[in-house]
């Protein structure tokens, strides 16, 4: 069997990490798949301890790591440093405050299975069902500063690039995350452009969505950062050599070749 490792990254959910992980325990438990759940919390707000209390009382914490320091390093560092220690044959993310439900991952698993190398949740696609809307003013921003990012970063056919709900193949996670630098929210952006420039399919699927009105994005100061890491991004990698893909089989395939 598969091994997938979901990784949560956490900031300030003290409240409602115990119900994520839980709610992600009990999915992967109730389809028959072996998971690992690295949740990656950063800073002095209590989610840590809170993760770590409900892993000490599952069978010693089989199953889930809790990583992270009292400093806080950022979204896309978190995600990077739960990569480095995950051991899943398929790896993924999924926001803490549950925006999109773990039973989504019903459409992508068996997408993985039949070879696609990153599969990405879409709010955007004929098919998504967006249960509670973003207000107004940040669906104008986010459009405004999509179209701003799709310009430098030449992100192609990809129409949502920030959806918290993203599944790689185990070797192609490790392999992205190796190159990936980015810290703050823009690094979905810094990955995709990755996964382009090697090469790797990148499938899109419409997925259920809910706005949690609590976002951690200062819009002034936060687009600033954005801004700039959108631009660092192809200068970052200007140099990165294209990666021709190999063909590949299905996940399956090489799990049972792997095991032989």
């Amino acid at each position: 069997m598969l091994l997938v490792s979901l990784i949560i990254p956490a900031y300030n959910e003290a409240a409602r990490i115990q119900t994520t992980m839980s709610e992600a325990i009990d999915y992967f438990a109730s389809r028959g798949i072996p998971c690992e759940i690295i949740v990656s919390a950063d800073g002095n707000d209590g989610t840590r301890e809170a993760a770590r209390e409900l892993a000490a009382g599952r069978v010693g914490g089989a199953g889930i790591q809790v990583i992270g320091s009292t400093k806080r390093g950022g979204k896309g560092r978190g995600i990077r440093e739960g990569v480095r220690v995950s051991r899943g044959d398929i790896i993924g993310f999924a926001d803490a405050d549950n925006k999109t439900p773990i039973t989504e991952f019903d459409k992508i698993d068996p997408l993985l299975r039949q070879g696609h190398d990153v599969v990405i949740g879409s709010r955007s696609m004929q098919g998504a069902l967006i249960e509670r809307a973003q207000p107004l003013y940040r669906r104008i921003g986010s459009q405004g500063f999509g179209v701003m990012m799709h310009a430098i970063v030449g992100l192609r056919d990809i129409v949502d690039t920030q959806c918290g709900f993203k599944f790689f193949r185990g070797d192609v996670a490790r392999d992205l995350f190796a190159l990936q630098r980015i810290d703050g929210y823009m690094f979905d952006a810094e990955i995709l452009y990755l996964a382009q420039q090697r090469q790797y399919r990148v499938t899109q699927v419409p997925v259920r969505w809910r706005d949690d009105a609590d976002s951690r994005l200062e819009l002034i100061s936060g687009n600033i950062r954005n801004v700039r890491d959108i631009v660092s991004i192809r200068w970052r990698h200007r140099n990165l050599p294209e990666r021709q893909a190999p063909e590949r089989q299905a996940i399956d395939a090489q799990a049972v070749s792997r095991k032989g």
